[in-house]
């Protein structure tokens, strides 16, 4: 799906209040917390995933793979927390045109 840039900074608007609802442990991305950041989009649809790591490539690659394996939009990254967006079925977050 692409989003606008309309759609976008609407989304970002909604996820600025949120906290993050998954952050990753010294263990890295494993298969467990691929699969809680998916629950967390189906039930959520916009979510912030914290990745404290100071290595700026291996946070980029983790990243990465994290939009790659729950096959969401990557919004932003702030620091070192992610802010992903993915529709469910019901759509509870009305974008705009």
């Amino acid at each position: 799906m692409k989003l606008s840039n309309k759609q976008k900074q609407f989304l970002k608007g909604l996820a600025h209040p949120l906290k993050p609802i998954v952050q990753l442990g010294s263990n890295g991305l494993t298969e467990g917390v691929v699969a809680e950041i998916d629950n967390a989009l189906n039930f959520h649809e916009l979510i912030k995933v914290k990745v404290p790591t100071d290595d700026r490539e291996e946070k980029s690659l983790i990243m990465d793979a994290i939009v790659r394996e729950t096959k969401s939009d990557k919004l932003q990254v702030i620091g070192h927390t992610l802010i992903l967006y993915r529709p469910s079925e019901e759509r509870k977050i009305q974008l705009p045109k």
